[in-house]
């Protein structure tokens, strides 16, 4: 959870977020209004409850290079970039959206997740020549549709939506001029690209394989990391043990499936619910991490308990069959 409570929550109809979103608004009044803003380029999205981090010194990007799934090593002032730390046994630990600026790499997290990062980095340390600083209260995540423009650092990778993240001083939060759009009309967006969000999509067992991220947060053609063993054996092999959904979901109640609903085939439990939101033109609609043999035909069903069953249809993320052996054929 966000230790920063966002100055535009008093902007008029502000409605704050909760769970992991807590400390920004989830809407302005309407969600599905403010999608059509931000689609048309005419809104903003405070994502200032996601935790900073900086990592300077002249050693940042080899080290980086040796302990993440990303290619560090000659990364060019201004260049966007995501990266995975994961355990020893190739699951997720941490997501790193990031930029460099020549002198200091600027990263941001998830909400409340800098701690653990910044803890677990500096036992990586040892003689190495960099500097890791947790600078949430410092500066603060908007996200802006389009190409990035303007006087502060901003990041724009292949996950980033169509738009750009700016890192800015949180005393300017306040003074923001223009509309803002609430974290659920961004998210709306973000299933629709089928952009995971670590804790929210995935679980502890979840591996790069099964999410989308080769290629995007895994550079498959760089030295070893912890991990690279699960990684490059199921990337080898192929199939991976599940893989990511999203989900077009029938629309016949009222309300959206939260985090951890059974995702169903026939009477058998083949997945869970990650996150879910209502789009303005697709409805309602969730992303959800399934096993790998569910037909992708197959109609779903979701369940929790004391609410009616919904049905959804999948549509591809990540295909089954995923790895080498199919890389060449497709």
């Amino acid at each position: 959870m966000s230790r920063n409570r966002s100055p535009l929550l008093d902007r008029p109809g502000a409605v704050e977020a909760d769970g992991l979103d807590a400390g920004v608004a989830a809407h302005y009044g309407s969600d599905l209004r403010e999608q059509r803003a931000l689609v048309a380029g005419q809104a903003f999205v405070d994502l200032s409850h996601r935790d900073v981090v900086t990592i300077t010194g002249p050693d940042r990007l080899t080290w980086l290079h040796a302990l993440t799934t990303q290619y560090f090593e000659g990364l060019k002032p201004g260049t966007s970039t995501t990266a995975l730390l994961l355990s020893p046994t190739g699951h997720i630990e941490h997501v790193m959206y990031g930029v460099d600026d020549g002198e200091t790499f600027w990263l941001h997290t998830e909400p409340g997740a800098a701690e653990a990062l910044v803890d677990w980095l500096q036992k990586m340390v040892f003689m190495t020549r960099v500097e890791i600083t947790d600078v949430t209260d410092d500066y603060a995540i908007i996200w802006r549709p389009g190409p990035a423009e303007g006087p502060h650092l901003a990041r724009s990778g292949a996950d980033s939506l169509g738009g750009h993240e700016v890192f800015l001083p949180r005393a300017e939060l306040a003074d923001l001029e223009g509309t803002p759009a609430g974290v659920w009309a961004y998210e709306a967006l973000r299933i629709e690209a089928g952009a995971p969000r670590l804790g929210l999509d995935t679980d502890e067992r979840a591996i790069p394989n099964e999410l989308g991220w080769l290629g995007v947060g895994v550079h498959l053609d760089k030295g070893c990391y912890r991990g690279q063993e699960t990684v490059a054996r199921v990337h080898n092999l192929g199939r991976p043990p599940r893989r990511l959904v999203r989900l077009l979901l029938d629309g016949s109640v009222d309300h959206l499936p939260t985090h951890g609903y059974a995702v169903l085939s026939g009477e058998k439990q083949v997945g869970s619910i990650g996150s879910a939101a209502r789009h303005y033109e697709l409805g309602p609609i969730a992303l959800a991490v399934v096993k790998r043999n569910v037909d992708p035909g197959t109609v779903l069903e979701i369940v929790a308990e004391d609410q009616p069953t919904v049905t959804a249809t999948q549509e591809l993320l990540v295909d089954p069959e995923i790895g080498l052996h199919v890389r060449s054929r497709l």
